[in-house]
């Protein structure tokens, strides 16, 4: 299936967001409505994404060895319990240079200056994703941070989504319902926000045909970014009166970097176990309190380390924190049953990483990427031709993923097709 352009998907938009009424279609009957929901269930695929703002110690992020039965480098021992569940990409890129100016690209391959030379913009392949399922759920999307400064969400407009970067805000947005007043507030300003995009739209239309190629582009682009907005936000009618899932889980405190990372990742296995959205990123940003860790200088300091030995061992404590909670949150997911069989962690893709390969260097060459779950053969070490003429683009990985997920593609951001002898 073709991708669908910006007048078709603004033509079809009322009809997504309709869709949440359509449960009157269900057929009738407890085993038809079971088989229904069945299928519904057997349909469910997720997607995180991980990333933060200065990649890994190469030397301590890549093995030595390739294929499968690899050693696992020091940074990755605490995940030797999935070793068999992940796969480590080595040379794997967008080819782009620049340093932190496009760490950016990490989720979409795509410069923001070259979005506009883009069929689908610098998009980043979470909303890519949220795109295709987020009719389903409440949120298309769910974005989280600890201190932000990571830049990785972005629409097909070139709009980055912020992230959320408190706790207690996120619990509040996926599981405490809002009051009657909230409601009818909510309502009345969806009716307003309503009346005034259908007045905009029709006073956009009717000059439609007075505006050259490039101004009808930048008038698509304004009033797609307006109804992907409403969408992100919850906020269509369909969920106004559909009561938030209850959680065995306390409203909880904002506190020290060291309580927010696995907060953070409680806060995301939940709302895949709810259902309350199937697409989710995390951002580990550069303004991480390192003396929660014991540690006296920041993360951007130690990220240059330079090959000062003091500083390696600084940075290699914060990558060892945060590869120690994606292996947490990996137990957590296999812990949890998904309602079409297995668990959660074999219908979930776990991509971690980076847009940045070598903070010290500021390089954007062999990003640390790792992937896991979502119904892949891992287990392995895929090593890639290094040289230039064969390098493999990273987003021929994303290419992969996506059809995995089940979007009908060929191509995303900057691939040449799917990526060979993964499947």
């Amino acid at each position: 299936m073709k991708s669908l352009n910006r007048r078709t998907f603004l033509r079809n938009a009322g009809v997504c967001l309709a869709l949440p009424f359509l449960d009157a279609m269900i057929p009738v009957g407890r085993a038809a409505s079971q088989a229904f929901a069945l299928a519904r269930e057997q349909a469910a695929k997720r997607l995180v994404c991980i990333g933060n703002p200065f990649g890994m110690i190469p030397e301590r992020f890549f093995p030595t060895g390739s294929g499968a039965n690899y050693a696992l480098p020091s940074l990755l021992q605490s995940l030797s319990a999935h070793q068999q569940n992940f796969t480590i990409f080595s040379n794997l890129d967008h080819g782009v240079t620049g340093g932190h100016r496009t760490a950016h690209t990490f989720l979409s391959g795509i410069r923001i200056k070259d979005a506009k030379m883009m069929p689908e913009g610098n998009i980043s392949i979470d909303q890519k994703a949220a795109e295709f399922v987020g009719v389903n759920t409440r949120f298309p999307s769910l974005n989280v941070s600890i201190n932000g400064h990571c830049e990785m969400v972005w629409t097909r407009t070139g709009v980055r989504v912020p992230p959320i970067n408190n706790p207690q805000k996120v619990f509040q947005a996926l599981f405490v319902d809002t009051t009657a007043q909230e409601k009818e507030q909510r309502a009345i300003a969806l009716e307003q926000h309503g009346s005034i995009l259908d007045a905009v739209m029709g006073e956009a239309r009717s000059f439609e045909r007075k505006l050259g190629q490039r101004d009808r582009e930048k008038l698509e682009e304004y009033l797609t970014s307006v109804r992907t907005v409403e969408k992100k936000l919850g906020m269509s009618k369909a969920w106004l009166d559909k009561p938030k899932p209850q959680v065995n889980m306390e409203m909880p405190e904002n506190g020290p970097f060291v309580e927010t990372l696995p907060l953070m990742y409680d806060l995301i296995a939940l709302s895949l176990q709810t259902d309350s959205t199937r697409v989710a990123t995390l951002e580990v940003g550069q303004g991480i309190k390192t003396t929660d860790l014991g540690l006296n200088t920041n993360y951007h300091k130690y990220s240059h380390h330079g090959k000062l030995p003091e500083l390696m061992e600084g940075l290699t404590i914060i990558e060892k924190y945060q590869m120690k909670h994606l292996g947490l949150f990996f137990d957590k997911l296999k812990a949890i049953e998904d309602p079409a069989g297995g668990t959660l962690f074999d219908h979930t893709m776990v991509l971690s990483g980076s847009g940045m390969g070598n903070g010290s260097s500021h390089s954007n060459k062999n990003l640390p990427i790792l992937l896991a779950g979502g119904g892949f053969k891992h287990g392995q070490h895929m090593v890639f031709p290094e040289a230039k003429p064969q390098r493999v683009p990273l987003s021929n990985l994303y290419l992969s993923m996506l059809q995995n997920f089940g979007l009908e593609i060929d191509h995303f951001g900057q691939s040449t097709g799917t990526l060979k002898g993964f499947e």
